[in-house]
């Protein structure tokens, strides 16, 4: 059994509305074998990752997976649980696996569901399935595989690169509360919202935290001294730049004293209740670092707490306690702080809510100070101090203490973090009790600190005591409560369309007074102004839209390719927008049929908004069929139908039962509902339409109208966008006519037999006849559908030059021609066709075969080379003849 590679899709997808991971699997020698075929097989299985019995598997209930290994199952389906209860076995806590043929014999994808917020550049599933192809094959050589070393090190790697506790809590929150995630690679930083409403937050820290506030927390002398002005008690404090200024400063403030770094955080390197100048030396060493300075300041005394601020208000409070232990009488203290170590509450830095204790030189040089090392064994009830500072990141604990909190204690906090200047701080303050008044008597109470970006984990889980939602108290002060976190989305996918139907919908948004950003082929546009130049439909683009803070609409062409490859990229569009789905890309990504293409593209009808809008082609029978898929119907959604005629049996059982639908009636695009008609725009005066010959305009049209009008823009804005959408400036290389010496030259994109057909039907439509064709096809396309469309062209062209793209995508250079001349031969054996070098060759072929006046269609690759050769050419736009001039104004 073979691995051949992982592919990762980060938003929702087919599969799923989480992120998952695709295993592509080759059985080799076990093509064809069931687990029944390997007696004893699932017995070693299941003695080396028991955990397997409890697998539900298509049974729905524990022991499914036994089950089924029991009747005979196949080894691709077995890996897939094996992956999912190691995955189990890290922390990794995913659930949905699925496997399916692939390919050819013995090919199998192994589909599996992977965290939200898993950076995309992980590893970790990988590991996690080529672990999982070692524990199968050592089960089949009758083995019981031990795994433990190398699951060790994939946890390692899983605990490594998870989101922290205060983020991921963060996330938790906002997905709660309708917020969209996302994590920025392998960061602590959370890009909340879309559009004008994205925010980001890192940590505890959020893009409006001030940056002068976080440089006077940060510098403890300054915060000192800010809070002292504001009158906030705080201990009175020596900055000390060697040992005789530290000793000076013990003798002016008077013992016990506490030395730390002028910077430092975590607690790290702080001495606490200093009173001895031996002890000041050495906590001068230890805490002056390179920066050669220290804080010498008067001990508090009292118990330590830390308080929580957000936005002006105590969100939470918590009686902080250092890290010890309790003896038993019977265990030395290195095997107690083992059987703390165990307790899956703590681990390392700040990946769990409690940290793992340590017997390091500072703990030793402690337990030295108490009589112990690390073999005594201290006596019943003992209690042991590892750490005289209450940092949870040194192995401290907590003590939710909210409740507790005394209104001069709050009122105290609330005002340093007005005074250093922070929206959300952890204030450190030492006093004899939270609950009371604070002490009026000078040294027996303060701030001790004030952190800038605090962690949140000893309020969401808490030692002791009830967990506090600070993390949606964060979340609360960035999206108040009536602030929205999202921007209208429209999402278009359909074979042929997309692209015009897009660059329609964010017209008509535009002169609706809303910056719109726009994702298509040619790129991604914000605001009219191009500024990314791509293939733009697929996730990333989508992703790049979402994330400019200055979009208040977003348009998104959702091609295929995105969706089987990467998912989308977004989490639910406000209105799906699905053209047509014909034959194309038909053998690519094991897509065989209409149908197969029908399930990919019908993901956007499906990840919409509960109640948002779905607008489907009435003429189109697998866009139409949408209606009825229950994962469509689950949304809830308004269904807007269009169709070029107003008897499409679709539309027309649609509006009598009350549904909105658009069609052409009479000349002119017409919005339904029920019986109630508005007329939009004459169809002579749609732009592009050229008086109405150009019927997939026309449809484009529709489709656009009914998604503008979703998001409710006007008719009459509706009407203006239309009039003037120049195909020349906000359509190019779709349908755009130039004049080329005495002949129209008709430019498009066509490559597959609906989009042919319809050119050819223009053409003829527009002007009398077929012209010369010039054509060019992509060679990522099946055989059978090159020459299908081949034929296509030949139904209204007799004359045809064939180039071929200049990316062959995997072709041998001539096998295109070849396949489009034999396609034409067979629908037209009359048929006059002419190979052709390049672009420039075959456009040149095609007007010398034309006679004067007579039209050519042209077919490219990219258009950009198309633009360059027009313009060699002095080409002109030609107007569109039968559309009246936009007024003025």
């Amino acid at each position: 059994m073979r691995l051949d590679h992982v592919r990762r899709l980060s938003g929702p997808n087919t599969y799923l509305s989480r992120p998952v991971a695709i295993a592509r699997l080759d059985l080799q020698s076990l093509t064809g074998h069931e687990t029944t075929d390997h007696p004893g097989f699932a017995e070693r299985l299941v003695a080396a990752l028991p955990g397997l019995a409890g697998h539900h598997c298509s049974a729905g209930r524990p022991g499914g997976l036994l089950a089924a290994m029991a009747r005979g199952t196949y080894f691709g389906h077995v890996t897939e649980h094996v992956t999912l209860e190691l995955s189990g076995l890290i922390g990794r806590e995913v659930f949905f696996g699925r496997t399916v043929l692939a390919g050819g014999p013995g090919e199998y994808e192994v589909i599996l569901e992977c965290p939200r917020d898993e950076p995309a550049s992980s590893t970790v599933v990988e590991r996690l399935i080529m672990l999982a192809v070692r524990a199968v094959t050592g089960a089949l050589e009758g083995q019981v595989p031990d795994l433990s070393g190398d699951l060790a090190e994939v946890a390692a790697a899983h605990e490594a690169e998870r989101l922290g506790v205060s983020t991921a809590a963060l996330a938790r929150a906002a997905r709660e509360r309708g917020v969209p995630v996302r994590r920025v690679g392998g960061l602590n930083l959370l890009r909340l919202g879309y559009g004008r409403y994205r925010r980001t937050v890192w940590a505890a820290m959020t893009d409006a935290t001030s940056a002068i506030g976080m440089e006077v927390a940060g510098d403890k002398r300054l915060a000192h001294r800010v809070l002292a002005d504001a009158g906030v008690p705080v201990p009175e404090g020596r900055v000390a730049a060697s040992p005789a200024e530290a000793l000076a400063a013990l003798r002016d403030i008077g013992g016990p004293v506490v030395v730390k770094p002028l910077a430092g955080h975590q607690g790290e390197n702080v001495h606490i209740e200093l009173t001895e100048p031996p002890e000041v030396v050495a906590a001068f060493a230890s805490a002056a670092g390179e920066a050669g300075e220290v804080l010498v300041e008067s001990y508090i005394p009292g118990k330590d707490y830390r308080v929580l601020v957000v936005g002006g208000r105590v969100a939470a409070a918590a009686e902080l306690t250092a890290a010890h232990l309790t003896g038993d009488g019977e265990s030395a203290i290195a095997a107690l702080v083992e059987r703390v170590n165990a307790d899956p509450a703590r681990g390392e830095g700040h990946d769990r809510p409690l940290t793992r204790l340590a017997l390091g030189p500072t703990e030793l040089a402690l337990l030295a100070r108490q009589g112990h090392g690390p073999d005594s064994v201290p006596g019943a009830g003992e209690r042991v101090w590892l750490r005289r500072n209450a940092n949870l990141s040194t192995g401290g604990t907590s003590r939710d203490v909210t409740a507790e909190v005394h209104a001069d204690v709050a009122a105290m906090c609330v005002r340093a973090a007005a005074a250093v200047g922070m929206d959300v701080c952890g204030i450190d303050l030492r006093l004899p009790d939270i609950a009371s008044p604070v002490p009026a008597e000078r040294g027996a109470a303060g701030i001790l600190e004030v952190n800038a970006a605090p962690g949140l984990r000893m309020h969401l889980a808490p030692h002791e005591g009830a967990g506090r939602d600070v993390a949606g108290d964060v979340i609360d002060l960035m999206y108040p409560a009536g602030t929205p976190s999202r921007i209208p989305i429209v999402s278009v996918t359909g074979t042929n369309g997309k692209t015009t139907t897009v660059r329609m919908i964010a017209h008509m948004l535009e002169l609706d007074g809303r910056r719109t950003g726009m994702t298509s082929t040619e790129g991604v546009h914000v605001g009219g102004r191009q500024v990314h130049l791509s293939d733009a439909s697929g996730p990333r683009s989508a992703e790049m839209v979402l994330g400019d803070r200055s979009v208040e609409a977003a348009v998104l062409e959702t091609a295929r390719g995105g969706i089987v490859r990467r998912g989308l990229g977004y989490d639910r569009a406000d209105v799906a927008v699905v053209t047509n789905v014909t034959r194309d890309h038909l053998g690519v990504d094991d897509t065989e049929s209409v149908a197969d293409l029908l399930d990919i593209k019908a993901l956007v009808a499906e990840e919409v908004r509960r109640g948002g809008h779905v607008v489907l082609n009435a003429e189109d029978e697998p866009s139409a069929s949408l209606a009825e898929r229950p994962s469509v119907r689950r949304r809830d959604p308004v269904l807007r139908f269009f169709a070029l005629s107003p008897d499409a049996p679709v539309l027309v059982a649609h509006l009598r039962g009350g549904g909105l639908g658009y069609y052409l009636a009479d000349g002119w695009l017409t919005e339904a509902r029920g019986d109630r008609r508005t007329r939009i725009l004459p169809a002579a005066e749609v732009a592009g339409a050229f008086g109405g010959h150009a019927a997939h305009v026309l449809a484009n049209a529709l489709a656009a109208a009914a998604a503008a009008r979703a998001l409710g823009v006007a008719v009459d804005v509706v009407a203006r966008a239309l009039r003037s959408f120049d195909p020349h400036t906000r359509n190019p290389g779709r349908g755009c006519v130039y004049r080329v010496g005495e002949n129209p030259v008709l430019v498009d994109y066509a490559h597959n037999p609906a989009a042919v057909a319809a050119m050819g039907a223009f053409v003829e439509r527009r002007w009398g006849a077929g012209g010369v064709a010039a054509v060019t096809l992509p060679g990522d396309r099946s055989d059978e559908l090159v020459g299908e469309t081949a034929r296509a062209l030949a139904a209204s062209f007799g004359r045809v030059v064939v180039y071929e793209d200049e990316d062959l995508r995997g072709r041998r250079s001539g096998e295109m021609t070849r396949l489009i001349v034999q396609g034409l031969r067979e629908a037209r054996p009359d048929v006059l066709h002419h190979p052709a070098g390049d672009l420039k060759g075959a456009l040149a072929s095609a007007l010398d075969l034309a006679e004067p006046g007579e039209p050519v269609l042209l077919l490219y690759e990219k258009l950009q080379p198309v633009t360059e050769l027009l313009e060699t050419l002095d080409a002109e736009p030609e107007g569109d003849p039968g559309r009246a001039a936009e007024p003025a104004g």
